[in-house]
């Protein structure tokens, strides 16, 4: 049986949390008696997440005894930390290694401690870099990813988009980059949590709706100015945000000036995403980069119109260049509102069809596609 390592240290909560669980997830469910897959708690990131990882049949393994408390927000305060974890993780990451041999480490976030340690020794076990979102190539990633680019075994990527941008940095061998989808959907996970109910009571009807943490990346701000310009024509639109973060506060503010209070809502974070789903008439992502995005693939499985932008690196080839939703200019108000109207004009068929190809497309994201290609990798 392999044994498979998992190396995902974070800060925040953000979508890899889940895709990492899954991913380990997907390799006990299918991969029966052929893999053994551990998750690597680093500072106490996954603390919280223990019960969940031992439901799911994955093995937790604790790298030391220090504790962070999370969420950490702010610049400089992450990259402090960051760099704390670094050399505080080194050695002991080197020892465990050495000790437990693992036939393979995938590697997410935080992925300098884990690439110095190849650089610098020879190891049996084989490393497998996982680039998501867009990545910035600073001149400190840039020379730590040629260091280490003849040792690394692969590099996946969630979209073809992002495979042909890091294959034109010729930084690796052509070779080892793949085509990896997240494990966004799990069907029987998504089944229970529709059937939960859920006080809706004080929702207005036929509302958009956008989920995701209140940061910059996520670009709420854009929704507020698109329904300033929806109201000058209608007064009952309305949106709900889902998500907490940095921006809360003014984001509210933001929203009392334009004189929006009684059309937009920020609902904070919420567990349980998708019966607010399910009741949305559209969900709309304005982020300013997603790899692909995970609630507009959400929300494409459970048959709703995605609006989004066109940001690298996914959306576009998710939604087909408009074929499977609606694409607007990224960062573009002007370009949103004349998406959103093409939306609210469009015939039912119109909007039929585009669903259904996002649908189609969704099912490609699915906890069992991932391990059917990651299996394959695994050799």
């Amino acid at each position: 049986m392999k044994k498979i390592f998992y190396w995902s240290p974070y800060l925040s909560n953000v979508a890899t949390i889940k895709n990492v669980l899954d991913s380990a997830y997907s390799l006990t469910k299918y991969g029966k008696n052929c893999f053994e897959p551990y998750i690597i708690d680093v500072m106490g990131e996954w603390k919280n997440k223990k019960k969940n990882i031992i439901e799911k049949k994955v093995n937790y393994l604790k790298l030391g005894s220090s504790n962070i408390r999370l969420p950490i927000s702010g610049f400089f305060k992450s990259r402090l930390i960051s760099i704390y974890i670094y050399f505080h993780n080194l050695i002991p990451l080197f020892f465990l290694i050495k000790k437990e041999k693992p036939n393979y480490l995938i590697i997410h976030l935080l992925t300098s401690i884990p690439l110095t340690l190849l650089i610098l020794f020879n190891f049996k076990t084989k490393f497998i870099l996982r680039i998501s979102g867009l990545p910035k190539l600073n001149f400190f990633r840039k020379l730590l990813w040629k260091l280490v680019a003849k040792k690394l075994f692969l590099i996946t990527c969630p979209s073809r988009e992002t495979v042909d941008y890091i294959v034109e940095t010729k930084i690796f061998e052509k070779n080892k980059v793949v085509l990896l989808q997240d494990p966004i959907i799990n069907i029987s996970e998504i089944m229970k949590k529709k059937k939960k109910i859920v006080d809706v009571r004080d929702l207005k009807n036929s509302f958009f709706l956008s989920i995701g943490r209140l940061t910059k990346q996520k670009n709420h701000q854009i929704l507020i100015d698109l329904f300033v310009n929806l109201n000058k024509k209608k007064k009952n639109n309305y949106l709900y945000i889902i998500g907490d973060g940095e921006e809360k506060e003014e984001l509210q503010k933001k929203i009392f000036d334009s004189n929006l209070q009684n059309n937009i809502f920020l609902l904070g974070y919420k567990k349980n995403v998708y019966p607010y789903i399910l009741l949305s008439k559209a969900i709309i992502s304005p982020s300013l980069w997603e790899d692909p995005g995970a609630v507009m693939i959400e929300a494409a499985f459970c048959n709703k119109v995605v609006i989004s932008s066109d940001c690298k690196n996914g959306p576009k080839e998710f939604l087909m260049n408009n074929k499977a939703g609606y694409l607007f200019e990224n960062g573009k108000l002007a370009s949103l509102v004349n998406v959103v109207s093409t939306f609210m004009e469009d015939s039912q068929i119109q909007i039929y069809e585009k669903k259904k190809l996002a649908k189609i497309n969704s099912k490609k994201y699915t906890i069992f596609n991932h391990f059917t290609v990651l299996r394959k990798f695994l050799i």
